[in-house]
């Protein structure tokens, strides 16, 4: 996970216009979240990573391809921070044909690591 591209709006776009892989938007959610990969040991590190999150998936989870992840992932966007992609980007949301899980989860993780960025001080 030492090659993920910087947390900008730059990045969070790539998210949503779907032009990053999805291997590279999860890493970026694990990574965020805490969980760091022990290659000597082949194993994942969660020490970093909340209890609730830690308890529930002690390895990092699938956001793309599984549901109840991102579930988790947009209750814990706080309230006020629910509508950054609308606000922060300018981000309509995607038109009714192109609403399929996939998508709909991208957002989910690009408005929650703008939130991230948002609770840290990071610019976007």
């Amino acid at each position: 996970m030492s090659n993920l591209p910087p947390l900008t709006t730059e990045t969070l776009w790539a998210i949503l216009h779907d032009t990053l892989d999805d291997a590279t938007v999860n890493q970026l959610v694990w990574h965020y979240l805490g969980y760091r990969r022990d290659d000597a040991g082949d194993r994942w590190d969660a020490t970093a990573v909340a209890p609730d999150w830690k308890e529930t998936y002690p390895e990092p989870p699938d956001f793309i391809e599984n549901r109840p992840p991102t579930v988790k992932l947009t209750r814990s966007i706080p309230a006020e921070n629910k509508q950054l992609l609308k606000d922060k980007l300018g981000f309509q949301g995607y038109k009714v044909n192109e609403l399929v899980p996939r998508k709909t989860r991208r957002a989910t993780i690009a408005n929650w690591l703008l939130s991230y960025m948002h609770q840290t001080g990071i610019d976007a």
